[in-house]
């Protein structure tokens, strides 16, 4: 149980946010600069890896693409659940918590990542020796970022995303 900013106490049940009106306060810029710093960190190993091995092998770009984004996604809720784990959920709970925390936000920035890197002409091409590829892939997940921020900020506000995640440490 966590109580609202009124004083109210505010139940949640298996990592589902308290119902309207009783949720917290709009999230700073802070904290949702800081969500999305920690679901760039896991869509970033993800996508990173997954590019990595598709331009390694030879994949064509959407199977490249598909990987980066499996991955990312694989990645992006292991980075979650380990924290909500260490904070004691069994791990049915804390995968729970994880696709409804991480989601939306994991989504926004892998539709935005490869949008922007399969628009840089020549990038996929490239392969992991040039430096266009990791110029692009940079700028990608730079942008994915931007992109991203406004949605986490929202579902913090709202008592979703990575709100649900903080509720927990």
């Amino acid at each position: 149980m966590t109580t609202s900013p009124h004083g109210h106490a505010a139940h949640t049940h298996e990592g589902h946010p308290p119902a309207p009106g009783h949720g917290p306060a709009p999230a700073s810029w802070a904290m949702a600069a800081s969500a999305t710093l920690h679901c760039l960190t896991g869509c970033a190993i993800g996508e990173v890896l997954g590019m990595v091995i598709g331009t390694s092998i030879g994949l064509p770009d959407w199977a490249t693409v598909a990987l980066a984004v499996a991955l990312a996604f694989v990645f992006g809720y292991a980075l979650t659940m380990r924290g909500v784990l260490r904070a004691g959920l069994p791990v049915r709970q804390a995968l729970r918590v994880a696709l409804a925390a991480d989601t939306l936000s994991i989504a926004v920035m892998e539709v935005v990542d490869n949008a922007v890197v399969l628009s840089v002409p020549g990038a996929m091409e490239a392969g992991i020796g040039g430096s266009l590829f990791w110029l692009a892939l940079a700028g990608a997940l730079a942008v994915a970022f931007v992109v991203t921020l406004p949605v986490n900020r929202w579902m913090i506000s709202r008592g979703r995303g990575h709100a649900v995640v903080h509720r927990l440490h």
